[in-house]
């Protein structure tokens, strides 16, 4: 992998960026990689196994920053692999419902573990001071890409663990 130096300070940042988020993907692919899960199995159990029931598509591409026909298509798979279901439309319940099954609890649990070590592993470099920092600063360049987007960023809704 190459470090260049580019002439544009903006475009450094950016490509900075974009070599940091595809470096710990990698890795993290590498880590899942040993439970079958993959990054975005893992992320939707996570998202799934968090909040609070009932839990719909929606809220899960919401969660995930993803389009809902991706997400239809994660959640077709995973079904097919036994790591959650979904609850059809029924009545009182305008939408269908995503629940995790015990096989995709225990997975998520797994993987859980192994990820927050490694994620704590690579965060490990910066202070708490710094990761506070950072966390301020990538907030502001998302608020204005989502403004960018058109998109307001939104609390989910009766989600306490964000």
């Amino acid at each position: 992998m190459y470090d260049y130096q580019f002439s544009d300070d903006a475009f450094a940042v950016w490509v900075l960026i974009h070599q940091t988020w595809h470096a710990m993907r990698k890795s993290e692919e590498r880590l899942l990689a040993k439970t079958g899960l993959t990054p975005e199995k893992n992320e939707l159990l996570w998202v799934a196994s968090d909040h609070p029931s009932p839990l719909i598509p929606a809220q899960i591409s919401r969660a995930l920053f993803r389009e809902s026909q991706t997400v239809a298509g994660l959640l077709t798979r995973m079904e097919k692999d036994g790591l959650v279901t979904r609850v059809p439309k029924r009545k009182g319940r305008p939408f269908t419902e995503v629940k995790v099954t015990a096989k995709g609890q225990e997975l998520c649990n797994q993987a859980k573990e192994a990820d927050l070590a490694h994620i704590n592993k690579i965060m490990s470099c910066l202070s708490a001071a710094e990761r506070g920092q950072l966390k301020k600063l990538l907030r502001k360049i998302r608020q204005n890409a989502l403004e960018e987007l058109h998109l307001e960023l939104l609390p989910p809704p009766s989600w306490t663990r964000i």
